[in-house]
């Protein structure tokens, strides 16, 4: 090889690793077990960091996770748990930051200790059980009508411990026929101490592929579900089906109205790459207008 040449190869070597390592960073904050398993961080490191999330609520009985990624939406989410009882429990992005808080709101840096340049709310739902007696959750880009709020908040607070609320997709015929693709996703939801632990020790969580879940031991049962898609949300319908567990499901189509997404939206346009590098901050707010999304909701109170 020519010395030139050994040169490039050099570099362009170095150039993979660091994106490789940007990479696997990346995904671990997001929720892949694919990428937090290659990450250094290990299931002890962030149960010690759950530590603090613990003491941050301790003493709340009914937390329901907020996820920055736009201060404004931050603030008419924060406003919509206030207003059934419930306590916001703000975390954020790190690319975005902490957004201003509402009375009660606590704010809860799940990312300390860790250093992921990317965090996603599947992060700590994942160990849910490590810090909350339940959790509720959702999307970032979901807003609620009040009396739907209402409605979800009492089949919230109404959960058995071992129990665990989620969102069923809309699916058409032919998706529904394959099983191994269909999840329960957290667009919304809620879960207990109880079921938190029980997807976590059964291996069968939030994150992207759940078959590399470090609790999933077993070699014949590794095989079956890597059989299963990688999406988020497919581990927590497995866990019910092969575990007999109980989930309440909310339809998607009870709540889509409220849903500002990408997802069967024609006329959306992507800010960032539709991948591990994708940033939804962007998307959201150059695709969608909050005055024009709470107005449809009858939400404009909020503002």
């Amino acid at each position: 090889m020519l010395p030139f040449m050994r040169v490039f190869v050099r570099f362009a070597n170095k150039g993979l690793g660091m994106e490789i390592d940007e990479k696997i960073r990346a995904t671990s904050g997001m929720g892949n077990w694919s990428g937090f398993l290659q990450s250094g961080v290990t299931v002890e490191n962030v149960l010690e960091a759950a530590k603090g999330w613990e003491k941050a609520i301790l003493g709340v009985d009914k937390p329901w996770l907020c996820w920055n990624i736009n201060p404004d939406w931050a603030i008419v989410q924060q406003r919509l748990v206030e207003s059934v009882g419930w306590v916001p429990v703000v975390g954020y992005d790190p690319r975005v930051g902490p957004p201003p808080l509402t009375k009660n709101a606590i704010l809860v840096d799940f990312n300390k200790g860790l250093d992921f340049p990317v965090m996603y709310p599947h992060f700590p739902l994942e160990f849910a059980f490590a810090f909350a007696p339940r959790l509720a959750f959702w999307h970032s880009d979901l807003l609620l009508r009040v009396e739907k709020m209402a409605q979800y908040s009492e089949m919230f607070e109404l959960l058995q411990d071992g129990e665990l609320s989620a969102t069923q997709e809309s699916t058409g015929l032919f998706q529904r026929l394959d099983k191994q693709k269909l999840r329960y996703w957290e667009l919304l939801g809620c879960v207990t101490r109880g079921a938190s632990k029980s997807n976590f020790e059964n291996g069968c969580g939030w994150w992207l592929n759940f078959s590399k879940h470090p609790s999933c031991t077993d070699i014949d049962e590794q095989a079956i579900r890597s059989k299963y898609h990688w999406e988020c949300g497919v581990g927590i319908r497995y866990w019910a089906k092969k575990y007999k567990q109980k989930v309440k499901i909310i339809p998607e189509d009870n709540i889509n109205e409220g849903h500002f997404t990408r997802i069967n939206n024609q006329s959306y346009v992507s800010s960032s790459p539709n991948d591990w590098r994708r940033d939804v901050s962007k998307d959201l707010v150059n695709n969608f207008e909050l005055l024009a999304a709470c107005r449809s909701l009858k939400l404009e109170h909020l503002l």
